[in-house]
């Protein structure tokens, strides 16, 4: 099961897949069967021989078995083949794989038993690297990795235009169709064109949603940039409803997470090993899935597309609403590598004073077997008081705090400052 948002690439690469590693293939696309295809799966799936031969027919096509593969693909549409899988496996004829968006779906997955034999796979837009790779560049992903475990500063110039590539990353994001259009050569306000056809879809699937269970999910979804200029981009559900209150809305919050549109950044009380044990929900960030879908949401209430916003983005003169990209672009890439993510606030009082002072460490991972505290700045990086009381109050190795700013690697007091770029190292 390769399962992901919508518009990610997932039929495509699942297809390209099959070619390269089969013999030959076959695509069952749920979002266009027909009845009698279906009637098949809830009739015949007892009886192999003569569900694969209405198969074929039905297709008008066979498969060599033990060197091909079956694709079911939105498969979510029709949970009945998903619950199949478990007697086709058994079967042995043929490999399965299934693509599906907005999988969690309760209605969907109610009714059925999900088959032990599904090994699920997460797919995201394209990171960086493949980002580099669209454009034909090798090279530069493995010079950062390089860098990054040797420690080792890349120097001025080479630093310099990897950060421009990235900018340019950030502006474009990784869904297939943007960078596409990106590497066509076209406009910026075209890319942009694209990305809000993508949000459209998207805000039809939270509406469906909204529907079906009385929440709010698509107002959340349109928040979330509004959320991000918040303090500390804690979620605030007064800006959805002002009597809004988490345990109405918490269920639409995890929808938008499942279905990897957005990704949940959840406060944890102690940063231990095992976080997930000391998380408190009611207090969480909600970033976009994808920041180059941030870039252009922030810009959606205008009729025209902001060419200006692109440019001093890419540039490094945005100013005021750079500190919440970069944040996003951070989440989205320390998820992309497989890191659930957390957050710590804690306070302490300090002498003579009545008030205490508030501090948070912006992402915490466990990296290596160890609780890593990360800081994004965008600016200002030389003073963290926050990381320097962290490391007071919690006895943790100072070589595993890490602050992402906007240049050259270097190692001190230490703390591993990276540029933003390197992320894609944790």
């Amino acid at each position: 099961m390769v399962e992901g948002a919508r518009r990610i690439g997932k039929s495509t690469i699942v297809t390209e897949f099959a070619k390269r590693e089969y013999e030959d293939y076959l695509i069952l696309d749920f979002a266009k069967e027909g009845k009698d295809l279906k009637r098949n799966f809830e009739e015949n799936i007892g009886d192999m021989d003569t569900f694969f031969r209405n198969l074929f027919l039905l297709k008008r096509k066979t498969l060599p078995e033990k060197k091909s593969v079956i694709i079911m693909d939105e498969v979510q549409l029709f949970p009945i083949a998903r619950q199949a899988v478990k007697y086709l496996v058994a079967d042995g004829r043929f490999d399965y794989i299934e693509t599906g968006s907005l999988i969690s779906i309760r209605k969907n997955v109610q009714d059925i038993l999900i088959p032990s034999e599904e090994y699920k796979l997460k797919m995201f837009s394209m990171d960086f690297e493949e980002f580099m790779w669209a454009r034909g560049d090798l090279a530069t992903i493995p010079v950062i990795r390089d860098a990054f475990d040797r420690k080792k500063a890349l120097g001025e110039g080479v630093h310099r235009k990897i950060m421009q590539d990235f900018r340019v990353y950030m502006a474009v994001g990784g869904m297939p169709q943007a960078v596409a259009a990106f590497v066509e050569g076209k406009s910026y306000a075209q890319i942009d064109f694209v990305k809000r056809n993508i949000l459209s879809l998207y805000e039809e699937d939270l509406k469906k949603y909204d529907m079906e269970n009385r929440e709010k999910a698509s107002v959340i979804y349109k928040t979330i940039p509004e959320q991000l200029e918040n303090h500390n981009s804690h979620f605030k559900f007064s800006l959805v409803d002002k009597n809004a209150r988490y345990k109405y809305y918490m269920d639409a919050v995890d929808f938008i997470a499942e279905s990897m549109i957005g990704n949940e950044c959840i406060g944890v009380t102690a940063p231990e090993v095992t976080l997930e044990l000391y998380t408190d929900r009611s207090n969480f960030k909600l970033y976009m899935g994808d920041t180059g879908l941030l870039v252009t949401q922030m810009m959606k209430s205008s009729e025209e597309t902001g060419e200006d916003l692109y440019k001093a983005l890419i540039f490094d003169r945005l100013g005021v609403n750079q500190g919440m990209i970069l944040e996003n672009m951070a989440a989205q890439m320390l998820r992309m590598n497989g890191h659930a993510l957390y957050f710590h606030e804690f306070s302490e009082k300090k002498s003579g004073k009545k008030q205490e002072t508030k501090y948070e460490i912006d992402f915490i991972i466990v990296r290596k077997r160890k609780v890593c505290p990360i800081e994004v700045k965008s600016s200002g990086y030389k003073t963290h008081r926050s990381f320097d009381r962290f490391t007071e109050k919690y006895p943790i190795k100072l070589e595993d705090r890490f602050i992402l700013y906007s240049k050259d690697l270097k190692f001190e007091d230490g703390i591993t400052y990276m540029p933003f770029y390197m992320a894609c190292c944790l």
